[in-house]
């Protein structure tokens, strides 16, 4: 999918910040939005130990994950107004030298200004096709950015606008824990194949994960898979190994792995924090599918009651729901998908047709805005949007093109050469996992 920049683009109708705005401002207090600080600028959040408003309590940000510098402040004091014509203006100065990628989660201030939207997927792709591009500028959280960086040449830089923008699920499985993993599994099933050539395990780790996962994986036989193409990415697996342990997100692997065949008994969760996971022998020999104990904080947000309460509300409603949500959501829901599925799904239903969807908040409220022809709303009242993704702002996006501008390049994602190359074979067998076409 690609944008262009217009000033007068009704999408910002749409818009979640103006939303969060107009509720900060009436004063509501019924759970309307996550947090009122979501009403503030990102830069006010930038210095301290945060995922950022709105997110989960429950999720730590770790120590070493990066903090963003102060944005300088002629890009805090801008209008929103002035924000869009400096972007404008310095994309059209820096022409095919720099491509600017948005996730679908990004605000719509942002997205507008994407030569690319789309899902990790289809960035990954993106970024990767555009080998003459001086820079990217990748408007989405830092797996993302690393993996472009992994995925580009040499040549080529990629910056985050805002370096806070992480991933409190990337976080739940760290190097160390996978390694520490990997060795209790590998003292219990040795590292020879069967009489058919399988290992004893195959990992397999989610686009939303550090570069050092991805090249764990790509050292030992593994691979990366995004929402997309992760029931393509478990039969590769399942051909090469005994069993698959799937990181960061148990949601995602449960439910495609469950939509498979495998039963539930056959995918014991794994708990970093205890021996053998918190499992027995028994129980990891019998098992298909090892699941780590991570999730998305904004997917585990929805529930079967708000399925059953939209359906009493709205009959003939089709639910679709993203995989990263819990199972028995999905099992309630009509459909479930990718981001890209779910935008696609949209796009072919006849006009008339009520959607509720669990994913979210920028994405839905940008389909609601761009298919008039439909009723659209989430699934989740409350206005709850990702709390990373929100911290890139068009503020940062005008500072890091405008320094392109100059001649500089800051907030650059550079990944080791040691970590991208094994990191870069898992991905390139995740690119060549390309999954059938799907209709809703």
């Amino acid at each position: 999918m690609t944008l262009t920049s217009d000033p007068t683009d009704t999408r910002a109708l749409a818009s979640v910040a103006l939303s969060i705005r107009d509720i900060s401002r009436a004063n509501e207090t019924e759970t309307k939005t996550c947090g009122s600080g979501l009403a503030q600028a990102p830069w006010t959040f930038d210095s301290m130990p945060t995922y950022g408003p709105g997110a989960s309590e429950n999720d730590e940000l770790p120590a070493a994950a990066p903090r963003q510098g102060a944005l300088p402040a002629e890009y805090q004091q801008a209008s929103e107004a002035e924000l869009h014509e400096r972007i404008i203006a310095a994309k059209q100065a820096l022409g095919d030298r720099v491509k600017v990628m948005g996730h679908f989660y990004q605000r719509d201030e942002v997205v507008q200004h994407a030569d690319f939207v789309g899902d990790s997927f289809q960035l990954a792709n993106a970024a990767k096709a555009n080998p003459d591009a001086e820079a990217i500028v990748f408007c989405g959280v830092h797996f993302m950015a690393e993996t472009a960086d992994i995925l580009t040449g040499p040549h080529q830089s990629v910056v985050l606008p805002n370096l806070a923008a992480g991933c409190s699920m990337a976080d739940m499985a760290d190097a160390d824990s996978v390694e520490d993993c990997w060795e209790q599994l590998t003292d219990l099933f040795g590292s020879e194949p069967d009489a058919e050539g399988r290992q004893p395990v195959i990992p397999v780790t989610y686009m939303n994960s550090s570069a050092a996962l991805k090249a764990f994986c790509g050292r030992h036989g593994g691979i990366v898979c995004t929402s997309s193409n992760a029931s393509t990415v478990l039969e590769w697996a399942f051909e090469r190994g005994q069993r698959v342990l799937f990181f960061p997100d148990q949601h995602l692997g449960r439910n495609t792995a469950k939509a498979m065949g495998v039963p539930l008994e056959q995918m014991p969760l794994w708990n970093p924090h205890k021996p053998l996971g918190g499992n027995t022998e028994e129980t990891l020999r019998d098992a298909k599918v090892l699941l780590w104990h991570g999730f998305c904080s904004v997917h585990k947000r929805f529930t079967v009651q708000q399925i059953d309460k939209a359906r009493a509300e709205h009959p003939g409603v089709h639910v679709v729901v993203h995989p990263e949500c819990p199972m028995p959501v999905v099992d309630a829901a009509d459909s479930s998908g990718s981001t890209d599925f779910i935008v696609k799904a949209i796009a072919a239903a006849p006009a008339g047709t009520t959607f509720a969807i669990g994913t979210e908040i920028n994405l839905v409220q940008r389909l609601a805005a761009e298919n008039p022809q439909h009723t659209i709303f989430c699934l989740d009242p409350v206005i709850c949007p990702c709390s990373t993704m929100y911290r890139i702002h068009p503020g940062f996006l005008a500072w890091v093109l405008e320094e392109l501008v100059a001649g500089r390049v800051v907030n650059q994602i550079s990944v080791p050469a040691d970590v991208a190359q094994p990191a870069a074979i898992a991905l390139e067998r995740m690119l060549a996992a390309v999954p059938p076409v799907r209709t809703a």
